[in-house]
Formats: structure tokens, sequence, C-alpha cells
């Protein structure tokens, strides 16, 4: 009879849901989904805005393709959240149009003409298809990213954020003729302090939602200021779809392959990092399973994009600060993100309502998301036993290298240009660095000790070998239930 009793509490707690597996009542769904939404907006159609006058396109064309990356950013988005066999990460991780390839894919479309799409698109479906080959590979790396790689890179992540949101907050444009005025930056300053406001003053579920209100606010007041533009509205087809090999079939071209294939070992590495940051944020530590399907996710995103117009998909970090920010957990909320972002793909009308937050005002917040990963990264870092000398110096001389690319933009301008895809992401460089720092200090040439391994690397010793610790959350399942 005593038995009895304890298996019944067991078997409720077996059954009871971990925050990611949530679901939230439906207005509460759609309105956080909406905010993920509004922080990664300007990310996603940044890249084609960038892209698309770099090889030809008119405004109109240029307009199809930010509509088509928002379609395929949808589509990875519910391909990691959602996910299906041995695919997605099915964490709260928003997937978009990467930063790091449009700079080799203007490279690889110049002076090609009508053919630069089709080649660049060619190019990113073999590279996502090789790093959909390599991820259960890649996935290995996990033992490498103790505390004092993990809580490097994450803030790393952050502080490499952070002159995005300084960019929005002048306007986004460095050649318009406002860009860092007065107007700009105090709008920004004033949606910053809005959102603070809205966090201290609101309680519950309007307290979760403060950054949507401060964008909407920030937008509001923008209008009588004079910085908001409606002429995306005016000129937006109400329906429009993403009609596969719009510009031409693809184009195999070995040059281009090679490039977005260095591209797409890039964007892996930074997925990576972002899955260890949420997986800590949201009290499941991701694995080497869970890095494997996210990062399967990732690459198939990538390959099936551009059969819709899209380009190479991977993490957005600023969605990881705003999960952190919310602690809203749910990968259900994420993924009403995603169908949200496939609507707009679908409907031009619907998207250009978005992008009526002037940049100046997503700049504000960005502040505080940007910010919000790199204070999850020092939390890391508080867990890293630095009062060992050697994780000292690994932080140290890893956020030094990874900070070269954010304060000399021009510090590897004599490097050959394919080696740029990688200098010049310091998330990229201070991660390589400490994971060889780590690995150098931490156990080569040296006997390993308990003592030792804490903040280590813990290649081969136990239940230290890469896996972070777990915080304690009410209602969470131990790993050895499942």
């Amino acid at each position: 009879m005593a038995v009895k009793p304890r298996f019944r509490k067991d078997a409720v707690a077996a059954d009871e849901k971990h925050p990611v597996d949530e679901t939230l009542p439906p207005l509460k769904m759609f309105t956080t989904g909406l905010q993920h939404v509004a922080a990664m907006y300007a990310g996603v159609v940044a890249p084609p805005m960038i892209i698309g006058p770099a090889v030809g396109l008119d405004a109109k064309e240029t307009a199809f393709l930010m509509g088509a990356s928002l379609f395929t950013a949808g589509i990875a988005t519910l391909l990691q959240t959602l996910g299906f066999w041995k695919i997605g990460a099915k964490l709260p991780f928003v997937n978009g149009v990467s930063f790091a390839g449009v700079t080799p894919m203007i490279a690889i479309g110049k002076g090609q003409g009508d053919d630069a799409l089709p080649i660049i698109f060619g190019a990113v479906i073999v590279a996502g298809v090789i790093g959909f080959v390599l991820a259960p590979y890649f996935c290995k790396l996990v033992r490498f990213f103790p505390p004092v790689v993990t809580g490097t890179v994450i803030t790393l992540i952050g502080v490499s954020l952070l002159p995005v949101a300084f960019n929005w907050s002048q306007g986004g444009n460095a050649k318009a003729p406002d860009y860092g005025s007065m107007t700009n930056i105090g709008m920004a300053g004033l949606t910053l302090v809005i959102v603070l406001a809205l966090r201290k003053l609101l309680r519950g579920f309007l307290q979760q939602i403060a950054i949507l209100l401060g964008l909407v606010a920030g937008t509001l007041i923008a209008i009588p200021v004079g910085i908001t533009n409606f002429d995306a509205i005016k000129s937006a087809d109400i329906v429009g779809f993403p009609a596969p090999f719009h510009f031409g079939a693809p184009q195999f071209e070995i040059a281009a392959i090679i490039s977005m294939c260095i591209v797409m070992l890039v964007c892996m590495t930074e997925s990576t990092a972002d899955m260890l940051a949420l997986g800590k944020i949201v009290g499941r530590p991701a694995d080497e399973k869970v890095i494997e399907g996210g990062l399967r996710a990732d690459t198939l995103g990538s390959a099936i994009s551009p059969l819709f117009n899209g380009f190479m998909a991977s993490a957005f970090a600023q969605n990881v600060g705003l999960v952190a920010m919310t602690k809203v957990r749910s990968r259900y909320v994420v993924a009403t993100g995603g169908g949200i972002l496939i609507l707009l793909g679908l409907c031009p009308v619907a998207a250009s309502v978005i992008a009526l937050v002037p940049l100046p005002v997503l700049g504000g917040a960005g502040i505080v998301l940007f910010g919000t990963v790199a204070a999850s990264g020092i939390q890391t870092l508080a867990t890293a036993a630095l009062e060992k000398g050697e994780n000292t110096l690994i932080v140290a001389a890893s956020v030094g290298v990874g900070l070269i690319p954010i304060a000399a933009p021009g510090f590897y301008h004599a490097f050959p240009e394919d080696l740029l895809v990688v200098l010049d992401s310091g998330i990229s460089t201070g991660c390589v660095v400490a994971i060889a720092l780590n690995l150098a200090f931490n156990h080569f040439g040296r006997q390993e000790s308990s003592d030792d391994d804490e903040g280590g690397v813990g290649v081969g010793s136990g239940s230290g070998s890469g896996e972070m610790a777990k915080p304690e959350i009410p209602g969470q399942v131990p790993a050895t239930a499942h």
C-alpha cells in the first residue's frame, strides 16, 4: 500500500510537460509568435534587400525576393520547432536568412547577369545537401562546448549582434541623409525606455509581450515624427506566391559551390552555439541528438529554400534573446511565428504592415534583446570555474579575437577573400579559439582530475564531457526518466 501513492506521484511527474512542449491559449500563442516575427523581420528581409540590387534586380523583383525569404524562413522555422523523423531541434528556435552568405553571394553574382541568382541558388542547394550529410558528425563537436566555451560564445553572440541594433538605431542605411540623426537615435532611445518601463510596470502575459507592445508604441509615436514609411503598403499586392525557380533553374558551378560550403560550415558552427545557448536558457540542455536534429533542419531548410527563391537558412540569435527575456519557452509559440512568416510570404500586404516598424524603433528594442543574449553568456561563464587561470585566459583570448571584426572591421582586409567568410564572423573565430585553447590548456599534456574538469572540456570524463550544467526547473522530468 505504501508503494502505490509513490507510484502515482511518479507517474504524474512523468506526464508533466516540459515548458518547451507546452501549448498556450490561442491569443497568447499568436501575440507571442508575432513578437518573434517582429524581432526577426528586419534580419530576414535585409539580405535580399542587399543582394537583389547587387545582382541587378529592380525594386519589384527585390520585393519578390524579400517575400520569398519570409516564406522560406517560415518553412525552416517549422522544420526546426515541430520537426519530423530526426529533423529539428524541437526547441523554440527561429531560422531565417543567414547574413554570413551575403558577401560571398554578391561576389558570386558579379558579372553573371541573369545567371547570377540561378548560380547562387545552385550553390546553396549543394551546400545544404552536403551539410545535411555532415550533420551527424558535426554535432559530435558538442563535447567540445563546456561552460567556459559556451559562455564565451554566447557572450560573443550577444556582443556581435549589438552593432546591428546600433545600426538600426541610426536608421539602417549609412548613405541616407538622416543616418545617425538625433531624431532616429531619439526614437531608438525612447523605444528602449518604453520597453524597459513596460517590463517593470506590467505583469503576467502583458509583461511577456513587452517587446511587441514597445514596438507598436514606438511605431505609433514615429508616425507624427515622420520616420514611418507607408510606401510598402501602397505598392504591395494582396496575394503573391514565390513561384519555384522564378529566376530560372539552378546552375551548378564549382567555385560558387565551394564558397557556399564554407559559409554552410560557418552557419553550422553558429547554429550549434545558438542551440547550446537556447538549451541553457529554456532548461533543456542541447545534447548531440538535439544538435544533430537542429543542424539537419538548418541544412534541409537551406537546400529547400532556393526552390522557392530563398537563401541559406540559419539560426537567429536575436530570438534567443527574446526567449530569455520573456521566459516563454514553448516551441509552439515559435512554430506559430513560423506560420505567420509563411503567411507574410504569401501576402505581401500583410508583410508590409510588419515592415512599418521603423528601423530606429527596432534598434531600440534590439539593444535589450541582444544585450540579454550577452547577459546569458556571462551567467554561463559564472559557472565555468574562472578561478582557474587557464579558463580566464581562454575567455580573455577568445573574446579578444571574437571582437576583432566588431572593433576593427578592416582588420583582415589583406587576407584572401575566401577566408573572410570565417574571419569576419567574430562568433566563428571566437568559438574556434575557445575550443582550441580549452583543449590545449585543460587536456593535452596534463592528467585530468575531477577538480580540473570543472569548466573544462571534459572529453572522456564522464558527465562532464561537454554537457552543460542542467538548471533545476519545477516540474522538469530528470533526463534519466526519458
